[in-house]
């Protein structure tokens, strides 16, 4: 299911309208922007723009191997219900918390060995899911992490972004279920095949996984940051 066949509501098409009416994203690479507008479509939060972090070889990868039908994993059954079209594998319910163990990482340990190396990961709750899917030799052929919060949110993002793992991260604390499922959907209804062209390794410019090394407003090659709700301990 890509952009060009499902079937898009008028309101949904209406408000990507008002949102590029009021924001240019015309200049990001054509993955890229389409993992921005959806997730700033999800939030009504243009902040995003200038928040998200992301490469767009990184996307091409990940977005060929969705398509060709790699697992997608998530944290809490709250991003699931967020991805339409696309089974996912959750093992929150079957996970138990221990000593300098939560519910959430116990989680990602479960679902690893379900699925192994080669997975999309999709975190938009639990820090503690990102910190525990970093110590994994996962392999992953990309990483959503977008947990939300103001205990461990920005340091397991900035973790992930210090990893080189492929990723898709924000730099500030916010983010949440709804909008670590728009970047996933972004990808999955986006309708062009990469180009085969498209390099397999990062470009020669300051890479996202470093964000605190570029300036508050990124070459246009990258967005400054291009970017669903957070209860980690709840989890």
């Amino acid at each position: 299911m890509t952009e060009a066949t499902r079937v898009v509501h008028p309101i949904e098409q209406e408000s990507f309208r008002r949102l590029r009416a009021r924001l240019d994203t015309s200049h990001f690479p054509p993955l890229t922007r389409a993992v921005v507008e959806r997730v700033i479509h999800s939030a009504a939060d243009l902040e995003y723009a200038d928040d998200l972090v992301m490469d767009e070889a990184d996307l091409a990868g990940a977005h060929a191997a969705l398509h060709a039908g790699a697992p997608v994993v998530v944290d809490v059954e709250m991003v699931a219900a967020g991805i339409t079209r696309r089974e996912t594998v959750c093992r929150l319910r079957d996970a138990v918390s221990g000593p300098g163990l939560t519910r959430s990482a116990h989680a990602v340990r479960l679902a690893y060995e379900q699925v192994g190396p080669g997975a999309l990961w999709v975190i938009g709750c639990a820090p503690t899911a990102l910190e525990e899917l970093l110590t994994l030799d996962a392999s992953p052929a990309l990483v959503i992490g977008l947990p939300v919060g103001f205990v461990g949110a920005a340091e397991s993002k900035a973790a992930l972004r210090e990893s080189g793992l492929p990723a898709v991260s924000n730099v500030s604390e916010k983010g949440g279920s709804a909008v670590a499922a728009a970047a996933l959907n972004a990808l999955l209804y986006h309708p062009a095949s990469p180009p085969a062209s498209q390099p397999a390794s990062r470009p020669a410019s300051p890479p996202a996984s470093h964000p605190a090394s570029r300036p508050a407003s990124p070459p246009a090659s990258r967005p400054a940051s291009p970017s669903a709700s957070h209860s980690e301990e709840k989890q």
